[in-house]
């Protein structure tokens, strides 16, 4: 197909109520894909993310990384003349997104019932750590605390020691994905009914999404097996692990039957299918020690990784290299597909990103976007959307209204 100049989103309007990561994660990825979107900020700081490292000469790569392609209209929200433009502004987009505390958004003027009379077409999605309502929908939260109701963070770590924190972003991005899909879906009904609505959805919600065994597992059970953390290895079947290579941690995933015989095979020891303690993944769970065991004396045999990583490849086991992010960054495969991207910031030079990991056949999917500093597009925001002669920005500016920053 050839790729149009016009990108999937374009034409659509976001107006950006959010901060640090979640909803950042949302209204950026609809950057990428064309919309038009004005991340609104309060003064004197703006998001607060602005402050989270890394950062050089007062910039945030953490800022630049979730912001690429917004406009900031940066404003001090306890003037009413600042409410009066985000008024304006809601009669003129498509989408509003906001990840504030529950309610916040609501003291501030703009809760979907507020926002629906001034555009009945406008697509509104919230999102919070719990929900809008519920026994802990008032509680102030984050990715980690989401990830603590939902029981997955009990899945993670040794069995005998404390449950370990993903030391990434992944509740929060996940969320905004989900978020992203919601709002896409509620723009595919606006187009077919003209309707528009309100969308949430929470850390939390997400999280639990995610157990994709352990409540199944828990429940039809009736508490006979209980789903725990296992350290390196999975809870359920096996072998599925990390083992000890020479040079990086290996994962290995031979849990269904075939895939079991195919290790069997690269191993050498095409007996160990047949026999009655690693049979079937029940009798590989009894002994899991054992089988263990077993492939890492397999692993410690050979002169080195490589030669683990030729025999597996060979019989079709599913296996990993435990990358660092260093050698996850230089890794080719990443690099020829643009999983990871250098960009350039006109203050912070050129550093990696992840890249956009949505393909689409009918435009390019990296087009040049750079973040805003605080404030940038205040001018061009009231002039190009709503009008505002340069008079008037000027006065709103003298006022105090509007904000500026250098970084």
């Amino acid at each position: 197909m050839t790729q149009s100049a016009k990108r999937m989103l374009e034409g659509y309007r976001v107006l950006d109520f959010t901060q640090v990561l979640a909803g950042p994660t949302t209204t950026r990825y609809m950057g990428e894909m064309g919309a038009d979107v004005i991340k609104v900020e309060f003064a004197p700081n703006g998001d607060i993310s602005r402050g989270v490292p890394y950062l050089r000469d007062g910039r945030s790569a953490y800022y630049v990384q979730q912001n690429r392609g917004k406009k900031s209209l940066c404003l001090d929200l306890k003037n009413p003349a600042a409410a009066g433009i985000i008024k304006e502004l809601i009669q003129k987009v498509d989408v509003l997104v906001e990840n504030y505390a529950p309610g916040v958004i609501g003291r501030l003027g703009f809760g979907y019932d507020a926002v629906k009379v001034l555009n009945p077409k406008l697509v509104m999605c919230s999102i919070s750590t719990f929900g809008q309502h519920g026994p802990l929908a008032n509680r102030p939260g984050y990715d980690f605390i989401g990830c603590a109701y939902s029981g997955v963070l009990s899945m993670i770590g040794e069995r005998n020691g404390a449950p370990s924190l993903p030391q990434v972003g992944l509740g929060d991005i996940t969320t905004g994905v989900h978020a992203l899909s919601g709002i896409t879906a509620a723009l595919l009904h606006r187009e077919r009914t003209g309707e528009g609505q309100f969308i949430e959805t929470s850390l939390l919600d997400c999280y639990f999404s995610y157990n994709d065994m352990t409540v199944h597992t828990a429940s039809l059970s009736g508490g006979d097996f209980k789903p725990t953390r296992n350290g390196a290895h999975h809870f359920a079947m096996a072998p599925l692990g990390v083992f000890n290579g020479k040079r990086n941690p290996i994962l290995l995933m031979a849990a269904i039957e075939y895939q079991f015989g195919y290790l069997c095979d690269a191993m050498g020891r095409s007996e160990l299918s047949k026999d009655q303690r690693f049979c079937n993944n029940t009798q590989r769970m009894a002994h899991l020690e054992e089988l263990k065991q077993l492939i890492q004396d397999w692993f410690d045999s050979l002169p080195n990784d490589e030669e683990a990583y030729r025999r597996l490849e060979e019989h079709r086991v599913p296996f990993a290299q435990v990358l660092s992010i260093e050698e996850a960054m230089a890794h080719p495969h990443l690099r020829e597909r643009e999983v990871v991207r250098t960009v350039n910031d006109r203050f912070l030079g050129d550093f990696d990103v992840p890249g956009f990991p949505i393909r689409f056949s009918g435009y390019e999917r990296h087009p040049e976007m750079r973040a805003p500093t605080l404030g940038e597009h205040n001018e061009a925001v009231l002039r190009d959307y709503l009008g505002y002669p340069s008079d008037r920005i000027a006065q709103l500016q003298r006022e105090g209204v509007l904000h500026h920053g250098p970084r």
